[in-house]
């Protein structure tokens, strides 16, 4: 065995791969969670118990938590997150919910915990909050029930603590545009449970820790543990369930209805095994030892979490480049985080590059000519200035135009300083909510690069 890790050493060494940088470690003090969801036999909603162990690095007077299914998109699709009750340190608390971008009538997308007294940072606080959900019927969104398939998904569908380190609490308004607007430091998930009527299959994220029955005769309760993630997402109902090993040792778990898909799903996991070992040649290791992957009848498109992906019930023809754009998020946004309401394009036009590269499309779909002139330079607004625009601008201006800069950058500054410059900063930022000024510091070597950047007002000018 000795013998064979040295000749691969000396072959890599010949072909002149780098060794991977040194990646940076969790935040020791990152918050951990402990969540639970009880599911409504017909799959239409839910009740959860949350449980947040928080230590903040700065001075604060509440706890601040955002309800995603409450922003106008999955709102408007029948979804809903209502905060029930809650406690802080044991006493209980009248949550403060704010509206915070919820369209009229829909409970507020930002829920406050008034703390009996402002405490300092390294100061360790717990609360507990319940609350209910609602899920929209065939949704074309993170959350939905599709009662013809016995299937249904949700993601973000929890109360999220809002806090970013050296920064403090996120209060952004939701914004009017389908798309992410979250941030969120990693969290351990000391526990995911989720009871399911009998018989069901449940994917989450992380590790699988077994099934026990649940608190009511015909129901089961599966629980998931991960070390660091940012989102949680599930899916229960009448999968069929395909496990194996994929590319870099990682698990995978498929989860599609038994009513069917129009990809069979030995090409889901071939397209997911291929996909994921380019990348992972590409950017590194993936970042979870577990993928867990589940298709959502009614969505239309695919939606990124750690570790899990959730797939509308998409074409063949659709199948590489949205596999490969879902999958490289497992490094940008799920490994290095950032704010998504504010700096889109810090995790989509990354994501959007690496799937052009491992997918060989860069010379058919990205070119900076092709980006129309009233997009050009608009590459760093936040999602609130394109919630103005639409989705369509929105489309082109940041995934588009971002993965045509970084291109056209990589080309410029040469492929080998580019790529190595590209997973130091991965390695760097990883576990933490990046800034376009990480960027900057990551491409300061490369003129070539950060200037692009500059004039696609990603970075501010210097």
């Amino acid at each position: 065995m000795r013998a064979v890790i040295v000749l691969v050493a000396l072959l890599a060494a010949i072909a002149g791969c780098a060794t991977p940088p040194a990646q940076a470690a969790p935040w020791p003090e990152r918050p951990s969670v402990d969540l639970s969801y009880d599911l409504a036999p017909d799959l239409r909603g839910a009740t959860g118990r949350e449980a947040v162990t928080f230590t903040p690095d700065q001075r604060i007077c509440e706890l601040v938590f955002r309800t995603w299914p409450n922003a106008p998109s999955p709102a408007s699709e029948g979804n809903a997150l209502r905060v029930t009750d809650a406690t802080v340190d044991g006493r209980p608390t009248t949550p403060v919910v704010r509206s915070a971008g919820a369209p009229p009538g829909a409970p507020g997308t930002l829920v406050e915990l008034p703390l009996p007294s402002c405490v300092d940072a390294g100061t360790t606080i717990r609360a507990e909050l319940g609350f209910t959900l609602r899920l929209g019927v065939d949704a074309d969104e993170r959350l939905g029930t599709s009662p013809s398939t016995g299937t249904a998904w949700f993601g973000s569908a929890f109360p999220m603590l809002a806090w970013v380190r050296g920064r403090g609490w996120v209060r952004d308004d939701a914004v009017r545009i389908p798309g992410e607007t979250a941030v969120s430091e990693e969290f351990r998930l000391d526990a995911l449970r989720v009871t399911a009527p009998e018989g069901a299959a449940v994917s989450g994220v992380g590790r699988a820790e077994g099934t026990t029955p649940g608190p009511r005769p015909g129901t089961t309760t599966h629980t998931f543990r991960a070390d660091g993630v940012r989102d949680v997402s599930v899916a229960v109902g009448a999968y069929r369930v395909l496990e194996r090993e994929v590319a870099g040792g990682t698990r995978l778990h498929l989860f599609t209805p038994v009513t069917g898909t129009r990809v069979d799903p030995e090409r889901w996991a071939a397209e997911i095994d291929g996909a994921l070992g380019r990348l992972e040649d590409m950017l590194g290791p993936m970042p979870q030892p577990d993928l867990w992957v589940a298709i959502a009848p009614s969505q239309s498109s695919g939606i990124e979490y750690p570790g899990a992906l959730q797939f509308g019930d998409t074409a063949p023809r659709q199948l590489p480049e949205l596999v490969a754009h879902e999958l490289a998020h497992q490094w940008f946004y799920a490994l290095v985080g950032n704010d998504q309401g504010r700096d889109p394009w810090l995790d989509e036009a990354f994501t959007t590059y690496a799937q052009a590269r491992v997918t060989a499309t860069e010379d058919d779909d990205y070119a900076l000519e092709d980006v129309p002139e009233r997009l050009r330079g608009d590459l760093g607004l936040p999602m609130s200035a394109w919630a103005e625009r639409g989705f369509g601008p929105y489309n082109t201006g940041v995934y588009v135009q971002g993965a045509a800069v970084l291109l056209a950058a990589r080309e410029r500054a040469g492929a080998e300083a580019f790529d190595d410059a590209l997973r130091a900063y991965v390695a760097d930022n990883a576990h933490r909510v990046a800034t376009p000024d990480d960027v900057a510091r990551a491409f300061a070597d490369l003129p070539a690069v950060t200037d692009l950047l500059t004039r696609a007002g990603a970075l501010p000018p210097t």
